[in-house]
């Protein structure tokens, strides 16, 4: 029996890797996991000709993309009936230093995702977007919290995008130079390159006895920013989404 091919977006000339196509990879695991190992994104989009690109807060949900950001946002205001966005994130793993300027380079990953944004609509589609923005990050923490107030809610507008393509790319090489060149005496090294977290930092006015919830237990020093990420998307949305 021949095993299935893996889920994939479909591929054109839109997110078809032109170079270096085999770093590239199409396929729903290896897009998802790399989405989901950050928290900061960068949506890019044209307004009457004039490209932007703009960093934001996002989440996942299955095949589809949300983000956040004021209702007053030029952003936001131009992304809301289907225009067309691209939606990145990036991560840099190692500094690589080679034998010669040209070899010199960096290991990283990196996904672009494109489709069209449209506004949530307001009420309760709108409220459980907002809540699965802190979950995503947070697992369960909304139940705990005060809730928004309406006026707070009008001043929040979130955007989402179904993922139509997207292409992944990944170099894990460390140096990599010619074979020529690896006899001279020229020193060459990676740096690997971690976002670690720090230690926690109560709020100096937190009330008497309020203690910190079991639910932040992955939030501690030393762990990896996006393992932490990994985990509390996991435990929002399920292991399979």
């Amino acid at each position: 029996m021949t095993a299935a091919h893996p889920a994939s977006y479909p591929v054109d000339d839109i997110n078809r890797a032109k170079r270096r196509y085999d770093r590239a990879a199409y396929d729903h695991a290896t897009v998802h996991a790399l989405l989901d190992t950050a928290a900061l994104c960068h949506v890019s989009y044209v307004i009457d000709g004039q490209p932007y690109c703009t960093p934001t807060l996002f989440w996942r949900d299955g095949n589809r993309l949300y983000w956040h950001g004021s209702s007053a946002s030029r952003m936001l205001r131009n992304l809301s009936e289907g225009e067309p966005a691209c939606l990145t994130v990036a991560h840099l793993d190692r500094l690589v230093l080679a034998r010669c300027g040209f070899n010199h380079s960096v290991d990283y990953r990196s996904v672009m995702a494109f489709g069209h944004a449209r506004l949530v609509e307001e009420g309760e589609e709108k409220q459980h977007a907002l809540a699965m923005m802190v979950n995503r990050l947070y697992p369960g923490r909304t139940a705990g919290l005060r809730a928004s107030h309406p006026q707070e809610l009008k001043a929040t507008s979130v955007v989402y995008m179904d993922i139509e393509r997207a292409s992944a790319k990944v170099r894990d090489k460390g140096v990599l130079d010619d074979e020529e060149d690896y006899p001279l005496p020229i020193y060459a090294e990676s740096i690997p390159v971690l976002t670690v977290l720090g230690q926690p930092q109560p709020c100096p006015r937190l009330a008497p006895g309020v203690a910190r919830p079991a639910g932040l237990d992955g939030y501690q020093a030393g762990r990896r920013l996006d393992e932490v990420l990994v985990q509390a998307h996991a435990a929002t949305f399920g292991a399979d989404n």
